[in-house]
């Protein structure tokens, strides 16, 4: 009777079921795993931002900038910028950089790998930032930790690259989830700000990492949304011309954020001290008159959400927190912008709604509305994000009537940020310049398969000098390949068909001969013959065409091990394995 095979349940057998493109069970266990874990640390982010505002502010509210004495608002900034500005300085120039922005580079030219001193770095900075009185939001830093604890599983679990990156959206999606209460928005954030695509397979994990974030975080904080949203509607759509003004209007003010935030020359050639003490001053200046513009902002937001924030509040937010995010984020202090775009979205929103009811007195509706729409309109144009702004406008407001005008308002405003502010979206502009690799379906596609997926096994190792009877040995477990190995270590490995060296076999066979014990070069068999260099079994199929490019090669051997002594071959990947798998992916797909 044939045996039954039973399933293979060890982490060597799950690591390579996570090599192939349709790992979805395993994927998905690992994208709970993320959740959990993301979920947490969110906690603990919250649970220290509120250890400071019991510290500092009166009402243990770390928002309550308004409480506080003049002198000490004004201070705080200063003090802010300053602790973070001693702490990067011990910082070497790599171990700065933090945030959404760090995310996406780790994760498309560091195979989603996090730095430990990074990570660390995070918590410092995102926590001073926001109750030091910068204007900064949470929602950066939740992004960057979940992200790097849950990579940082994949990496203490020795697994394959492409699972990092499917473990770095989860983590986004499970950090957006835990910080605003809103599952489907992170989700959406995650494919399309930082994977940059939409997979069903990337998909499942990271709905289960999203819902298990927002589990975490509804069992300590409640299932309110970080942002309460009135019961609001829109009264008329005699509304959507002036929806459309305005959203117009939106757009140019997030263009003018991201082109800020960009910084100019002179700004960058000065000293870190004195950047980021020019950063503080103009915070302390404005903060001085109108606290609203420090932290995150929520509760102004709360309070032009529910039409009782003042006229001169709304402006000052709308144009100076705006101003002042992107100045703080020129000077190169790494404050997280998401929160702070979302308040000012909501003022200016606020602002067009008032002017809306004085030109349109029959049938406005309230600027309350207008405050919604400008809100996931600023998001969706600084982020080039449309979809995740209209996810986190429905999970906010549960008000499926608000998406219609809200589709106008985003789609306009991304328009024109994009087509007249000439803005690719806030985390890519401060990125390298050029088209991002990420937006590459090739190097998306392969980027998704580990190399134990496409390598060919079936191969043995041999030195460069045999004898016949050796040479006839190595076929007999039926190889594809024949690695020769060199004599010195500067000598490139080189792969000999094995159906070439059993050609050459029989055709120089001669019965009776004593050549048996004569030595053969093997670099003198006729056939085909590829100079490799080597690759980590973790590596992606992308890092192997990468390899390929740069080395000038058209083969690889696959390392399998850590110690740099005790390192075995596994495989062969050769260019024309990884460009038959593009080929058969891409129309299986089609």
């Amino acid at each position: 009777m044939p045996r039954l095979s039973l399933p293979d349940f060890s982490l060597e057998g799950f690591r390579r079921q996570l090599a192939n493109v349709d790992a979805l069970p395993q994927l998905c266990v690992l994208g709970v795993l993320s959740g959990l874990v993301t979920g947490g640390l969110m906690v603990v982010f919250r649970l220290l931002l509120s250890l400071g505002g019991l510290l500092l502010f009166p009402d243990g509210d770390p928002e309550a900038f308004e409480a506080l004495p003049s002198t000490l608002r004004v201070l705080m900034p200063l003090i802010a910028a300053a602790l973070i500005g001693v702490w990067l300085y011990h910082q070497p120039a790599r171990g700065r950089r933090i945030g959404v922005i760090h995310v996406i580079d780790r994760l498309t030219y560091h195979q989603g790998r996090f730095p430990l001193r990074n990570w660390l770095t995070q918590w410092w900075v995102g926590v001073v930032s926001v109750i030091g009185g910068l204007s900064a939001g949470r929602e950066g830093p939740a992004i960057h930790l979940g992200a790097a604890a849950s990579s940082g599983l994949g990496q203490y679990l020795r697994l394959p690259h492409n699972s990092l990156r499917v473990l770095v959206a989860c983590g986004t999606a499970a950090g957006i989830s835990a910080s605003f209460n809103t599952p489907i928005a992170g989700v959406i954030f995650a494919m399309e700000v930082v994977m940059m695509e939409y997979t069903i397979v990337g998909f499942m994990p990271v709905i289960l990492a999203s819902s298990m974030g927002a589990v975490v975080a509804q069992l300590v904080y409640g299932t309110e949304p970080a942002i309460g949203i009135p019961d609001l509607h829109l009264k008329s759509l005699l509304d959507i011309p002036w929806i459309l003004a305005s959203a117009l209007l939106i757009g140019l003010l997030a263009a003018l954020f991201v082109r800020v935030s960009r910084g100019h020359e002179r700004l960058q050639r000065l000293p870190m001290a004195l950047r980021f003490a020019l950063a503080a001053l103009a915070v302390a200046g404005v903060a001085w008159w109108y606290p609203e513009v420090q932290g995150m902002g929520y509760d102004t937001l709360q309070l032009a959400l529910g039409g009782t924030a003042a006229v001169d509040v709304l402006l000052v937010v709308a144009i100076g927190k705006l101003l002042l995010t992107a100045f703080s984020v020129a000077c190169g202090i790494p404050v997280s912008v998401i929160g702070p775009i979302l308040v000012v979205g909501g003022a200016a929103g606020a602002l067009c709604g008032l002017a809306g009811q004085t030109l349109l007195p029959v049938g406005a509706s309230e600027p309350e509305v207008y405050a919604l729409l400008g809100m996931a309109a600023m998001m969706g144009a600084v982020l080039q994000a449309p979809l995740a702004a209209l996810m986190a406008l429905l999970e906010l407001t549960h008000t499926p009537g608000i998406i219609m005008p809200g589709m106008l308002a985003v789609v306009v405003a991304s328009l024109t940020a994009r087509q007249l502010g000439r803005s690719q979206g806030f985390f890519l502009t401060q990125t390298r310049s050029g088209q991002h690799p990420l937006q590459q379906p090739l190097m998306q596609a392969l980027s998704r398969v580990s190399v134990p997926a496409v390598m060919e096994r079936r191969l043995v190792r041999t030195s460069r000098m045999v004898t016949r009877d050796q040479a006839s040995a190595l076929l007999d477990s039926n190889p594809v390949w024949v690695l020769i190995e060199r004599s010195t270590d500067d000598k490139p490995t080189l792969a000999l068909k094995a159906a070439d060296l059993a050609r050459w076999l029989l055709e120089h066979d001669q019965p009776g001969s004593d050549n048996d014990s004569v030595l053969l070069d093997l670099l003198e068999i006729p056939g085909q013959r590829l100079d490799m260099a080597p690759i980590h079994l973790q590596a992606t199929l992308s890092e192997a065409f990468e390899r390929l490019n740069d080395k000038a090669l058209d083969a690889l051997y696959v390392e399998h091990g850590h110690r740099p002594k005790k390192k075995r071959i596994s495989g062969i990947i050769t260019r024309d394995a990884i460009e038959r798998y593009y080929r058969f992916s891409d129309s299986t797909h089609g």
